[in-house]
């Protein structure tokens, strides 16, 4: 019972990282739970005590990570519309030192970068660029020599770098941005929106077939400034909520219907003091862990309606 309940204490203690890891190479919260969930049972099912239990579980839910990706790759390959991660909106994983970098790590963008790469190639990068681990320690966590290891993390860091994204630097500035053009959206002030928007900025949105949105994407300034123009007097008329909130460690906003159900996420891409992308993810299968999910289609009507001029 002492060895049980010890390994009970330690495991937790290490949660947080097994979280973060699985999430990283899954880009879905929920499976990224299961994930640790089967590290747990496999780890107090296990007889012999490891050397070193971090280096252990953080190789067990990588391992387990990578199966899951290989069957849910095929899912998504099936997916209606662009596929998006599963927004999280709070990292259980800290590091003071590093806090920018490894928000930046789980950005929407740097997910997506993400998807490029092999099961393999993603999972060495996850741990060897964001965690930080030995190559030995890879090298067990993914069944390879460490010299493969250093070559897929190699050909994994190009590809990154290739299509890195680019942030502004002070997070608070960013933050600050987010809240000007929520409380623009809110207010309905077009022209303040007008002034926080990039000449070639977008909105595209992931519903999976089962909400409202801009699967095909809405690209350009005159556009993106119509599409938010329409949404204003909506947002009053059915009394949809967007909080501002971070969203994968970047500025953005969970929207609610008016009892308080949570419709969707926004994200915003930042650069050079202008809003580049806002994603949005509104399929309620990737909201759950969120809290009880609206109805986007009726809400939909609703705003349809509320845009529908009167008289």
């Amino acid at each position: 019972m002492i060895r049980v309940e010890g390994r009970a204490e330690e495991f937790e203690q290490l949660r947080p990282l097994l979280f973060a890891i699985a999430y990283r190479i899954l880009g879905s919260v929920v499976e990224a739970e299961d994930a640790v969930q089967e590290t747990w049972l496999r780890f107090e099912a296990t007889e012999t005590e490891p050397v070193s239990t971090k280096a252990f579980l953080s190789a067990v839910v990588t391992r387990i990570s990578i199966d899951v990706l290989r069957s849910a790759r095929v899912r998504r390959e099936k997916y209606v519309g662009p596929w998006f991660p599963e927004p999280l909106v709070a990292d259980p994983y800290e590091d003071p030192a590093r806090s920018a970098e490894l928000a930046d790590s789980v950005s929407m963008a740097a997910l997506l970068l993400l998807e490029r790469l092999s099961p393999l190639e993603r999972a060495v990068f996850v741990l060897r660029d964001v965690f930080r681990f030995d190559y030995d320690e890879i090298a067990s966590a993914v069944g390879r020599s460490e010299d493969a290891c250093r070559q897929l993390a190699s050909r994994a860091r190009r590809h990154m770098e290739a299509g890195r994204p680019r942030f502004d630097a002070d997070r608070r500035e960013r933050e600050q941005l987010a809240e000007r053009f929520f409380a623009a959206l809110r207010d309905g002030e077009v022209d303040e929106l007008q002034e926080l928007l990039a000449a070639d900025v977008q909105i595209i949105g992931d519903g999976g077939g089962k909400a409202p949105a801009f699967t095909k994407g809405v690209r350009g300034f005159d556009r993106v400034v119509r599409v938010l123009e329409g949404l204003i007097p909506a947002i009053g008329a059915v009394e949809l909520g967007v909080q501002p909130h971070e969203v994968n460690g970047q500025p953005g906003a969970i929207v609610r219907d008016g009892s308080g159900r949570v419709l969707g996420t926004l994200a915003l891409d930042i650069l050079d003091g202008r809003i580049q992308t806002i994603r949005g993810v509104v399929n309620p299968d990737k909201l759950r862990h969120l809290g009880p999910v609206g109805d986007a289609w009726a809400v939909n009507r609703e705003v349809s309606r509320a845009r529908r001029p009167h008289g």
